[in-house]
């Protein structure tokens, strides 16, 4: 391949890892509005593929991608909603995706941001990495639900107006319901730099999307542009679950815990998701996670 097409292709695959954040308004604006999309997705949160109460949508339209994913998790909204509010949290959970590879939130007094540093799923030095940096905003904090915006404006060859919504809102004692939101815009640049990708190293990858049936292999799930952000939206959400689920861990071995189930997580659907043995994932985040906390041992929220 031609050194220039070399350089495109590699560039499109981190921009199909920053697949995060964008620019259209999450279905839900309030407690009220979640609840109702929760009883209106009641059948489809019953019955599905996944195996579990969740629902997967995505969209593309002429110059945006954006994913949704509408999830019952078994923890309280007393646990999920404070532990998702706090900025300093974050970086603990995003850390666990093969692509973020360092992470610092701001400290107390300074404007709320998360500086991340993105890159390919492979060891690598930050400097070979693209930073990001993500203002960030609780929209609403209320007793039984909370919403918490991630956004930035610019991103790689083109693309641009990431935005990241959580919203979760109280069921019962026991349950919540969450609402994980990405999309992002494009120009020409993104647009052919993404063609190189999937014509190459991403040309076998699949989403979730179930659209049809092949005698010879079964279910055909979608591929292209659908299928690398649905492939991000279910690796980030599997991250909050993984943190929400190490809460009850006692704090030394919280880290362990979260990078085992994130990865138990991936692999629950490794026709889409599979890139890492477990030894390989464990060592990458282990020294990810030493060096993250080395650079930012003297900036700690």
């Amino acid at each position: 391949m031609p050194s220039f097409m070399t350089h495109l292709v590699a560039k499109a695959a981190l921009t199909a890892a920053l697949v995060l954040f964008g620019a259209v308004p999450a279905h839900a604006q309030d407690a009220a509005a979640l609840t109702a999309r929760h009883n209106t997705l009641r059948d489809a949160l019953a019955q599905n593929a996944f195996q579990r109460p969740l629902y997967l949508e995505s969209n593309e339209t002429q110059d945006q991608l954006k994913g949704d994913i509408y999830v019952q998790i078994a923890q309280s909204y007393g646990v999920a909603g404070p532990a998702m509010r706090d900025i300093g949290h974050w970086c603990d959970l995003l850390i666990l995706h093969l692509n973020v590879k360092d992470c610092f939130a701001s400290t107390p007094g300074q404007p709320a941001s998360l500086n991340l540093n993105v890159g390919r799923k492979f060891d690598q030095p930050l400097e070979d990495t693209y930073p990001f940096d993500f203002l960030y905003r609780v929209l609403k904090s209320e007793p039984d639900y909370l919403q918490v915006e991630l956004t930035a404006e610019d991103g790689p060859i083109g693309t641009y107006r990431y935005r990241m919504v959580l919203e979760i809102v109280a069921l019962d004692s026991g349950h919540s319901f969450l609402h994980l939101s990405y999309a992002y815009r494009f120009g020409l640049a993104a647009r052919m730099a993404m063609r190189g990708y999937l014509a190459t190293i991403g040309r076998e990858k699949r989403g979730f999307s179930i659209v049809g049936h092949d005698t010879g292999s079964g279910t055909v799930y979608i591929g292209g542009t659908r299928g690398v952000i649905e492939r991000n939206t279910m690796r980030y959400f599997i991250a909050i679950e993984a943190y929400l689920g190490a809460l009850s861990t006692p704090e030394p071995q919280r880290l362990e815990k979260r990078l085992n189930d994130w990865y138990a997580g991936i692999e629950r659907y490794s026709t889409q998701l599979h890139e890492l043995e477990r030894d390989q994932y464990l060592s990458m985040k282990r020294k990810e996670v030493r060096r993250m906390e080395t650079l930012h041992a003297d900036r700690t929220p």
